[in-house]
């Protein structure tokens, strides 16, 4: 009976330190991982965020950038690290392809994490050489069709989200174009500016400079609603008649499966109220991205249905695992 009632005031002991702690967070700094270098695009929208969230919190919340290993680095550091809310990532697509595509990967994409909230996202947008006789999506398949194979796509890297978005707009559309990797978006950049390849499906924020320049011709954005940064170009649904065909670059907060609910649902809280700032919004805006928002629920069916669309792009694509 001793037993039993030492081992109640040991659970209740446990139980209210959990609960003191839950209450006092923050009381340090929040260390945000991504898997990507400094000033990149992610970095860019993670340090908005950060920013945001430090000031609401009244805590630094500190970017730590993990390249490397397709974003699976970063992924197994905060799947390895305390639930405690103190480490947590700031995620990309890659979260998903990386375990996907890499028999190295130590983590779970949906296990091994709790989601917080979907943050914020760039759409992408179907591009080509100026010199390419094509101003339409329409055109553009047309001419697909009449040359099978001869239209190069130009991408980042095999198994990114370029390649990938490349290769679900060819399997919907049922035209036969060739996939060229590159090891980033400069150098593919570069050679579809040279009309060394032909087309892109990529960022709206990284093609907007060629397409002023006259360089680059826009011919869909892949968002639920036009852009107002190309407010002329039909979205993808559009200009294909292929309905909620949306593809972006999109940005999510995850923690370490096992993080209470109460801190999970106070950093989805910090997060809302950015985004419900005008002058937050805007400052998004102006670097080509969009907000999203909304509850934790809504961030892990997003995942999940991100995972099983994408496997099956990468299974129908014959991207191997490496």
């Amino acid at each position: 009976m001793k037993f039993i009632r030492l081992l109640a005031g040991v659970l209740t002991l446990v139980v209210t330190v959990a609960a003191l702690a839950t209450e006092t967070y923050p009381s340090r700094p929040i260390r945000m991982v991504i898997a990507f270098p400094a000033g990149g695009p992610t970095d860019v929208n993670a340090r908005q965020f950060a920013q945001a969230m430090s000031e609401q919190l009244g805590q630094s919340v500190i970017v730590d950038n993990k390249p490397g290993a397709g974003g699976n680095l970063a992924s197994s550091l905060v799947a390895a690290a305390p639930a405690d809310g103190y480490t947590i990532l700031y995620n990309t697509s890659s979260l998903l392809l990386g375990a996907l595509l890499y028999t190295s990967a130590k983590h779970d994409p949906i296990k091994d994490f709790v989601p917080v909230v979907r943050t914020a996202g760039v759409p992408l947008v179907v591009a080509v050489n100026s010199s390419i006789p094509a101003r339409t999506m329409s055109e553009l398949v047309a001419l697909a069709k009449k040359q099978p194979g001869k239209l190069n796509y130009a991408s980042s890297g095999s198994g990114t989200i370029d390649h990938l978005a490349g290769a679900l707009i060819a399997q919907l559309l049922k035209i036969d174009i060739t996939h060229v990797p590159y090891k980033g978006t400069a150098p593919a950049l570069t050679d579809l500016v040279g009309n060394q390849t032909q087309l892109m499906v990529t960022t709206l924020n990284t093609l907007v400079p060629f397409i002023r320049d006259q360089k680059l011709v826009p011919l869909a954005i892949a968002s639920g609603q036009r852009s107002q940064v190309l407010p002329d170009v039909p979205t993808l649904s559009e200009a294909t008649g292929i309905p909620h065909l949306e593809l972006t670059a999109w940005n999510g907060i995850v923690a370490p499966a096992g993080t209470p609910s109460e801190i999970v649902n106070k950093l989805n809280a910090v997060v809302n109220h950015a985004i419900g700032q005008k002058e937050f919004v805007e400052k998004l805006r102006a670097i080509g991205a969009q907000a999203y928002g909304g509850t934790p629920a809504a961030y892990g069916s997003f995942l999940l249905s991100e995972q099983v669309r994408w496997k099956a792009v990468i299974e129908q694509a014959g991207v191997a695992p490496q």
